[in-house]
């Protein structure tokens, strides 16, 4: 099925105003539009739909890349920067033989996606009774928020609470779009992952290649703040009213491969009342998501402990790139390899996603062998590693949740998006717990 043509409603009557006036409701169904405005509809949706992806993670991926500088902070009197651009490398612990902060990246992880856990839990028990202009409106300013709060910020727990902004904006907009697309063609799901990765390509890309250009980190957050705006207006002005559509491209061997995470004997709904889902059948979806989910959790969970409990200690001192570039470095070879995942479902489509899991767990333990022994002889090898970490956690996210969509049915569609965006989110706050101690032990080491 493509959008749940039978039950296209922002939210009922009694949640609050709707956005759009939306189809469905009457007797007699409205006249299908023409081809050619079915066409272009598609295409504003598609748009729509990168765009909200770009803009909703644009923050979140910005602030974890200038972890290290936020930690650094080097602010100098008289000096408008956060940190100098390219910080000459000061050694928190002599003793050790890694350059670290004397506060893990990790803690900037934490700050950067617990508020957002705390959301995508409590979303599924009540977030639908809020019309989704309010959230469109609050992600917006609070991304928009956490740029100005981390730029002009003169210490470390300041600009946390920036981070902190970044979080709510991110994990308020993916479990807000990602509801949103049961109302559309399935194809949106694609061009929204699509969209998600590219955030984490320009977002790492732009921070990286501003700071090496000279522009100091202060500045660099400032010049950012069109992505805000950009979200609103793709939200507000692109996307089209949910109507009536076409399956949105499924083909006989979707069909054939539908597996119902519901099965026959759990109790219907009728078309419409994804709101109003008993307590027995949001159980009943939940069991079904579980091995979506759980392999999801895993992926996070690995790279994410690679990317912020790792990367700072994969540091290579014969090499023209100072600490921070390295890092820098290390998050944008990841975010390209997200990117180009994320965008590859019409070409590639895994229904194992098991097997990344496990694929990336190897990652894990084998970089974190590195750590430990310093066997690779290269910074090249480490960016080659890295660049495949991105790969298999992009396939991931998009794999899982065009899975969901394909074998759910329209009245749980909405919920199953929204609860098994809690996934990842989960994997990354485990990842960021362990990886803290992780960095207190090994900066001991000598």
């Amino acid at each position: 099925m493509g959008g749940c043509a039978g039950s296209r409603r922002r939210l009922s009557d009694s949640e609050g105003p709707l956005l759009f006036p939306l189809p469905g409701e009457e007797a007699d169904p409205a006249p299908r539009p023409p081809p050619q405005d079915r066409q272009g509809a598609h295409w504003k949706n598609a748009v729509g739909f990168w765009l909200l992806g770009l803009c909703n993670n644009f923050s979140y991926v910005v602030m974890l890349s200038a972890a290290h500088d936020i930690l650094s902070h080097q602010r100098a009197p008289g000096n408008q920067s956060h940190v100098d651009p390219d910080p000459t490398p000061t050694s928190h612990n002599s003793s050790s033989r890694f350059d670290c902060n004397s506060v893990s990246t990790a803690a900037v992880l934490l700050a950067d996606i617990l508020p957002t856990l705390v959301i995508k839990l409590l979303a599924p028990l009540g977030l639908h009774l809020l019309p989704y202009s309010p959230r469109v409106l609050t992600s917006g300013m609070c991304a928009a928020g956490s740029f100005i709060l981390v730029a002009f910020s003169h210490s470390v727990g300041i600009s946390l609470c920036g981070v902190v902004l970044a979080s709510i904006s991110s994990g308020l907009g993916e479990v807000t779009f990602l509801s949103l697309t049961a109302f559309y063609p399935r194809a949106v799901i694609s061009w929204w992952s699509s969209g998600t990765g590219g955030a984490g390509l320009l977002g790492a890309l732009s921070y990286l290649g501003l700071t090496q250009a000279g522009l100091s980190p202060q500045h660099t957050l400032l010049s950012m703040l069109g992505i805000p705006t950009l979200l609103l207006a793709s939200y507000f002005l692109l996307l089209t009213s949910p109507g009536p559509q076409d399956p949105g491209g499924e083909g006989e061997a979707d069909t054939a491969a539908r597996q119902p995470l519901i099965n026959s004997e759990a109790p219907e709904s009728k078309p419409g009342s994804s709101s109003h889902l008993s307590l027995q059948e949001r159980w009943t979806v939940f069991k079904g998501l579980l091995r979506y989910i759980v392999p999801l959790v895993l992926v996070y969970f690995a790279e994410y402990f690679i990317n912020q409990g790792l990367f700072e200690l994969l540091f290579f001192r014969n090499t023209f790139l100072s600490h921070a570039q390295q890092y820098r470095w290390y998050q944008m070879l990841y975010q390209a390899g997200v990117f180009a995942s994320r965008s590859s479902l019409r070409c590639c489509r895994i229904r194992h996603t098991w097997a990344l899991a496990f694929l990336q767990c190897l990652n894990l333990a084998f970089l974190l062998a590195d750590v430990w022994l310093s066997f690779l002889p290269s910074i090249y090898l480490v960016f080659l590693i890295i660049l495949y970490e991105g790969l298999l956690g992009g396939a991931a996210y998009v794999n899982t949740f065009h899975n969901i969509a394909l074998e759910t049915s329209c009245e749980h569609r909405e919920f199953a998006m929204a609860t098994a965006c809690i996934s990842d989110t989960l994997g990354i706050s485990l990842s960021g717990l362990l990886a803290l101690p992780l960095h207190d032990f090994l900066c001991q080491l000598s």
